[in-house]
């Protein structure tokens, strides 16, 4: 598993590099514009003209606090867009993508197990997500001052862990369907599918409380409904990570069981 893991991790962090830089990108565009529209009504007067069901689908209704508009605005779109991209190809090129290659045979050859080699991929997954979590969540706070959006700063590792559980998702549900078909074209589907069917659940629900059952079935929703950069902690971690959990140990069992494509 470690050799897996450190192989991985060696032949990605261009990209990882990468998606940190456009991260840091996006979020210094986004954020730097709060100081001169956030205040003095211009944020109440810009909100008024655009449809209501537009504000209420992508969470604007909140962007009148710091703390509300870091989430819309980077958090809810681009900074859940991107990573997410980022973890489904990692997630889809784990296994099915190196089967393909035929580099999957090529390393179970050399006495290395299927769950030890799925294990690692994963490993590797969350450890390349963390980063991006953790360097976002670490960028806001350092922002937070310049860019006047007076966040709580107890609040961050919440917010951190929620979309760090979000990206992995959607990576996890690639990984394991990846493991369980060996086709990296269903696995990079299968992850796009779970990603925009939670944000489109999730934007459905907004739009009235008769739809609130969305909910449930969108970790989108699990991640942010509550807010966890205003709120901190929210009971929707639980049934995020939890998923999180079970998709990966879906990964390990799939590749296990099932026989390899010749």
């Amino acid at each position: 598993m470690i050799a897996v893991l450190g192989r991985a991790l060696a032949e990605t962090w261009r990209g990882v590099l990468v998606w940190t830089l456009a991260l840091t990108a996006v979020m210094m565009l986004y954020l730097s514009l709060y100081p001169s529209i956030g205040l003095d009504g211009q944020m109440a007067d810009l909100l008024s003209t655009l449809p209501s069901s537009l504000v209420n689908t992508l969470g604007f209704d909140q962007i009148a606090t710091g703390a509300g508009y870091a989430q819309a605005t980077f958090y809810g779109l681009l900074g859940f867009v991107l990573p997410t991209v980022a973890a489904i190809g990692w997630g889809a090129g784990a296994v099915a993508g190196a089967e393909e290659q035929g580099r999957l045979e090529l390393d179970l050859a050399h006495a290395v197990s299927r769950a030890g080699y799925v294990t690692g991929q994963a490993v590797a997954l969350l450890t390349r997500l963390a980063w991006l979590a953790a360097y976002t969540g670490l960028l806001m706070l350092l922002v937070s001052g310049p860019f006047e959006l007076e966040l709580d700063a107890a609040n961050i590792v919440p917010q951190a862990t929620a979309a760090l559980g979000l990206w992995l998702f959607g990576g996890a549900t690639a990984l394991c369907v990846g493991s369980l078909t060996g086709r990296r074209a269903a696995a990079v589907g299968a992850g796009a599918l779970v990603a925009a069917a939670g944000f489109l659940f999730n934007g459905v629900a907004n739009q009235n409380d008769d739809f609130d059952v969305l909910r449930a079935f969108s970790p989108y929703s699990w991640a942010y409904h509550d807010a966890p950069l205003t709120n901190g902690w929210t009971e929707g971690l639980l049934p995020l990570w939890a998923g999180v959990t079970v998709l990966l140990a879906g990964a390990v069992v799939a590749l296990t069981r099932r026989d390899l494509r010749g």
